[in-house]
């Protein structure tokens, strides 16, 4: 595909003055628009959002989650991030799971789970950046559990099919699978249980959760079902408020977020892409795609060798995420032939399912935020009464290898793939934008900015531009399989011939078949915001 992308006909950006939400839940997206309507900030239709996507999107996010944000905090000019992600119980280590013979982390039930850090983060990003009383934006979630949800085809499709995952234990079989049948569409389907574990955050914040009536519970259940979470784990959590990772980019300054988070893998990237004319080589065209595609392997090898919680790892960011070090690392890509294997390289100095959405008002006050469950329905198990979900996030990221950056022990984080961006241009605020998709977030985050800054598209052209994955990433489940590049058809056979005859095994995806739920906006100097809303999820990027 040589020529520019033009875009789908009949779609474009959405426009507005005072305030816009993206996200892939229409009914999320109207929730924060209201705050925003009401006069609340970026920050405090970003917590309305998160809570209500929690319901209407129950196998991806939700209490019982994580979550990471990047900010750009108007009144002082700062960009901020957060790390909303959770522990494993302190009891745990690598010889924990070894004695009881796994040779790999389990992906689901209880030995799955970590510590939930969304509604910490939630609550920080409010009690830090908002505005509005924190009820009042608890309350639409509150709505939409007790009263109930209208069921579609689609949710009652996704609950049926996890049947043998939401029936592993009796309390998530009650939430879900209400006198053993899973919800029908056109009914309303309430988890009363939620609602008062919402109803607790309400009234009293972050402490509430961690220290009182609904950490009792999940932790009683949890050790009911052979857990070693206890109280004092909980009680421990906190949310991290710091100062993002950043790189540029055709002059665009790119912040990230830090590990335990891989955003680093977006940055190294583009550090690796700048020194290409991807815009001379041209959109979806042999030559680009190759590029890029080598230059993924070299990243997430990067990723997988040195990255791990920076509690627990020396992680050389400044070393990885240099100019310097993208000019040594570019090297090992070969223009003509694709890389069967790759090893992270040291620099010289140094040896599922997910939501996103973003948030800008008219101050311009923004939040790229993305939350998750870890894999689809995280780990399958309700936490008792409190009706919530609990994530699979220790057993989807940990590894069992010895010596590994990434193996499991006592109190610690694992890597995450949770990653978001925010965009500045001369040092003012200009977009931001995430998906869902696991590995493929970055690899999804690089093709967007890069659409933007190189093939001069407009965000909704960006967000529906063809788009490929390279697998595997970094999963360990899958890490072993040998590389595949996957793109959606719409590139057409002689991209396909062209790839497969440079040694990529190029698979065939459905025109519109490629991951992600894309979610971008954008602010123009005049103070207007443009949003994209990436088809494939049936999004919305509302405004006014």
């Amino acid at each position: 595909m040589a020529e520019p992308f033009q875009g789908v006909p009949g779609t474009s950006p959405s426009y507005a003055a005072q305030g816009m939400v993206a996200s892939k839940s229409p009914a999320a997206a109207a929730a924060g628009l209201r705050v925003l309507m009401d006069g609340g900030n970026a920050f405090d239709a970003a917590v309305a959002t998160a809570l209500v996507e929690g319901l209407m999107l129950p196998s991806a996010c939700g209490l019982g989650g994580d979550m990471f944000a990047v900010l750009y905090d108007a009144r002082t000019k700062m960009v901020h991030g957060i790390n909303g992600s959770g522990t494993v119980p302190r009891a745990v280590s690598r010889e924990y799971y070894i004695s009881r013979g796994y040779e790999k982390m389990p992906l689901s039930g209880i030995h799955s789970v970590s510590i939930p850090g969304a509604p910490h983060a939630y609550w920080t990003l409010h009690q830090r950046f908002g505005s509005n009383p924190w009820a009042e934006l608890v309350e639409p979630a509150i709505r939409c559990a007790a009263e109930g949800i209208a069921v579609s085809e689609r949710f009652a499709r996704s609950i049926a099919g996890a049947q043998r995952k939401l029936t592993q234990c009796d309390a998530s079989a009650e939430v879900f699978f209400p006198g053993g049948e899973p919800p029908r569409p056109g009914t309303l389907f309430q988890r009363p249980g939620y609602a008062e574990s919402l109803r607790v955050l309400a009234r009293a914040g972050a402490d509430a959760f961690y220290r009182g009536a609904v950490a009792e519970e999940i932790v009683r259940y949890a050790q009911s079902l052979g857990s070693p979470f206890d109280l004092e784990d909980f009680a421990a959590h906190t949310t991290e408020v710091y100062e993002p990772i950043n790189t540029t980019y055709r002059g665009v300054q790119v912040f990230e977020t830090r590990p335990p988070s891989q955003g680093l893998i977006v940055l190294e990237w583009l550090n690796l892409l700048e020194g290409f004319d991807l815009a001379a080589s041209g959109f979806g065209t042999v030559d680009t795609l190759h590029l890029m595609a080598e230059a993924k392997k070299l990243a997430f090898a990067d990723r997988l060798r040195y990255a791990g919680d920076p509690r627990f790892v020396d992680v050389p960011l400044d070393e990885l995420l240099s100019k310097s070090f993208a000019v040594r690392r570019r090297r090992a890509i070969d223009p003509a032939r694709a890389a069967s294997q790759v090893e992270g390289t040291l620099p010289e100095t140094l040896h599922g399912d997910t939501s996103y959405f973003c948030a800008v008002d008219g101050e311009g006050n923004a939040v790229s935020l993305i939350h998750s469950l870890s894999a689809g329905w995280g780990s399958g198990i309700v936490g008792g009464a409190t009706g919530i979900l609990l994530n699979n996030r220790a057993g989807r990221g940990f590894t069992l290898e010895e010596g590994h950056p990434n193996v499991i022990a006592g109190g610690k984080k694992t890597m995450h793939t949770l990653n978001c961006f925010l965009l500045m241009r001369d040092n003012t605020f200009w977009a931001v934008g995430g998906t869902p998709g696991g590995d493929q977030q970055p690899q999804m985050n690089v093709q967007v900015i890069t659409n933007l800054l190189d093939f001069g598209m407009d965000v909704q052209q960006a967000v529906e531009a063809p788009r490929w994955y390279s697998f595997p990433g970094t999963d360990p489940d899958t890490i072993d399989n040998p590389f595949e590049l996957r793109l959606e058809s719409r590139y057409g056979p002689d991209v396909f011939t062209g790839l497969d005859a440079r040694g990529h095994r190029a698979v065939e995806l459905k025109p519109w078949g490629g991951p992600g739920a894309f979610q971008f906006i954008m602010r123009e100097p005049s103070g207007v915001l443009v949003g994209g809303s990436d088809p494939r999820a049936g999004g919305i990027a509302l405004g006014f």
